[in-house]
């Protein structure tokens, strides 16, 4: 029997600066597993925890990822927190990479086999200017995506204010976006899915507002559409705008999936494995969604483990939307992983290969180490006051 023998923090920037946060889980037999936690900022308290947790872990079996996962989110009484959920996922998603090194088999394949070849995605657009939003929207269609994804706008762009932080005032930005999107459609044409984030920035009122102004677009999702605390507040945005609602990228287990998917209140479930508790968790989630008719779009700003999990789960799941791929596998963080999953024509795809069918460069990843603490740039209204970010 395959025993636990160790785990480990890398805290780690690649080649162009890009901070990531893995962790590697060690066994007796040679085997070992790479997983990433999904809050990189938290680094410091999420190497904490991943320490108390190997506490627990070391001298077990990898293959009993129910039981561990059980363990590491109640055996302390008190549920594990956001903090403990990214080392958990971390953790979880290398336990995963263990077990399917060791039977020889891709991680895709354990989770049920694959229901499709490869899973559409969409990548991160952006421009400082309408001009340069439409030209990187165009771009990307001509590079093969079959989707454009970009978030709220700024309203004052990148302004010396509060050291350095920018504006969001929310009519304004409100204006700005159903601008964007009538000229990014008139761009792109008809086929291609426009996926819109509000990232929390406005309230239910202002979204509910400009949702009805983007009607028209027809846009594939509208995500975050307001904070994420309170989960029974997407009643109100479900009934009262004609747009898909994607939504789940804050939370930190299957609880507060539970009332959004029960209700029907979104209709994209935007699971983070490295949040939400790694694969154990998400394949729940994704399980119970598709009893609602609710198809996940993972969560996935992160590095390429992120990347392999979410598109091993995309592979095995039946109700999918499209996945989140920044930029094409194979083209970042290539010092750290010199294989990641395949990519083709706006497609990823896991190779037929054991685990998660990456390769970690433990030397490179020791030689890059980095402060894995920091804050993401703030956002503030014109008097002042502090937004979401």
């Amino acid at each position: 029997m395959l025993k636990i023998t160790g785990l480990k923090s890398f805290p780690v920037a690649d080649a162009e600066g890009n901070k990531y946060f893995f962790v590697k889980v060690y066994t007796d037999a040679g085997i070992d597993g790479i997983g990433e936690a999904g809050i990189r900022n938290w680094g410091n308290a999420i190497g904490k925890a991943v320490e108390h947790l190997s506490e627990i872990l070391v001298g077990e079996d990898p293959w009993s990822t129910e039981r561990h996962w059980q363990k590491m989110f109640r055996g302390n009484f008190f549920p594990a927190d956001k903090v403990y959920m990214c080392a958990i996922s971390a953790i979880d998603i290398a336990l995963w990479d263990i077990k399917g090194k060791s039977v020889d088999m891709p991680v895709y394949k354990l989770l049920g086999g694959p229901v499709r070849d490869k899973v559409v995605c969409y990548p991160h657009t952006q421009g400082k200017t309408l001009a340069g939003l439409v030209d990187n929207c165009k771009q990307a269609v001509d590079d093969g995506w079959k989707f454009v994804r970009w978030g709220q706008p700024e309203t004052h762009g990148e302004l010396e204010y509060r050291g350095g932080a920018g504006r969001l005032e929310p009519l304004k930005s409100m204006r700005l976006a159903v601008e964007q999107m009538g000229a990014v459609r008139d761009a792109v044409g008809p086929d291609i899915g426009i996926c819109f984030d509000v990232h929390t920035r406005l309230d239910t009122r202002h979204t509910i507002e400009m949702c009805r102004d983007l009607e028209s677009f027809k846009p594939f999702f509208i995500e975050d559409p307001i904070r994420s605390e309170n989960p029974a507040s997407y009643r109100k945005i479900a009934d009262n705008i004609n747009l898909p609602i994607a939504a789940g990228e804050q939370w930190a287990s299957k609880w507060p999936f539970r009332e959004v998917i029960e209700q029907e209140t979104i209709d994209y479930a935007r699971i983070d494995l490295c949040i939400v508790g790694g694969l154990t968790e998400a394949l729940k989630i994704t399980h119970w969604a598709e009893t609602h008719y609710i198809d996940i779009v993972p969560h996935n700003p992160l590095g390429p483990v992120s990347a392999a999990a979410c598109v091993s789960l995309t592979m095995a799941s039946t109700n999918v939307g499209v996945q989140e791929m920044p930029k094409r596998p194979g083209t970042f963080a290539t010092d750290l992983f010199p294989q990641q999953i395949g990519w083709e024509d706006g497609y990823a795809f896991c190779h037929d290969a054991p685990g998660l069918g990456i390769v970690f460069d433990e030397d490179a990843a020791e030689a890059s180490r980095v402060d894995p603490q920091g804050w993401v740039p703030q956002l503030y209204r014109d008097d002042g006051a502090q937004t979401n970010t």
